[in-house]
Order: structure tokens, then sequence, then C-alpha cells
């Protein structure tokens, strides 16, 4: 099972990003822009996903993938269930998330460097 450590142990090398606690939930940044949330309890991880296609992964796989919360649902966003999800899943997810945020450079220098895989 995926935890928030796991989480914590990719996001935090990503290039710009850093924790925050706001009302007692954490969140992953980039400048003022969230990518990552999580569930006061930790076991559901909100994520920047294309609102255009978030319908079709959620009825992909509703098990795994839920719609935002009704006040969420005019931002990119998306949520998944971390029990649901493997370590390999979970990196595109942040990942992914993560390069809606930052300017394309940044990600691609990222993305080209031997220390992203």
């Amino acid at each position: 099972m995926v935890t928030i450590e796991d989480v914590r142990a990719l996001a935090s090398h990503l290039p710009r990003s850093y924790e925050a606690l706001v009302r007692d939930r954490v969140k992953f940044r980039v400048g003022r822009i969230v990518f990552l949330a999580f569930s006061p309890d930790e076991t559901v991880m909100g994520f920047a996903f294309p609102k255009e296609e978030r319908d079709a992964l959620v009825a992909s796989e509703p098990d795994k993938f839920l719609m935002p919360r009704p006040s969420d649902l005019r931002y990119n966003w998306v949520r998944v269930r971390l029990r649901a999800i493997s370590q390999a899943e979970l990196h595109d997810l942040v990942i992914d998330a993560w390069q809606m945020v930052v300017p394309k450079s940044v990600a691609a220098a990222y993305l080209s460097s031997p220390s992203s895989r």
C-alpha cells in the first residue's frame, strides 16, 4: 500500500516543490499552486489532472479514482485512493501532476536528468 511517506519521498525532490500544512491537511505546492493534497486521514490524495479527461479516468476505474469534491469541480483536479495504487502508478501520478504546474522548461530539465529516473 502506498502511503503519504512514499509521496513525500518523491514530491519533496521535485524542483520548486514544497510541502505545506493547510488546515491540518498536507499539500504539495509549486509557488502558490497546489498539485497534491491529502484527505485529513491521509488515505485519499487529490492531484492536478486535466478536467477534460477526469470523467473518463474515474469511469475507467471507479474503485481507484474519485471525482473532486463539488467545490473543486472547476479545477483541474481528481482524487485517488492510496490503497488502490502501486508505487509505479504513484510515481506517474505525482510527476504528471507536478508537470501541470511548473514551467515547461523546468519539467523538461528535470525529466531529462538521470536523477529523475
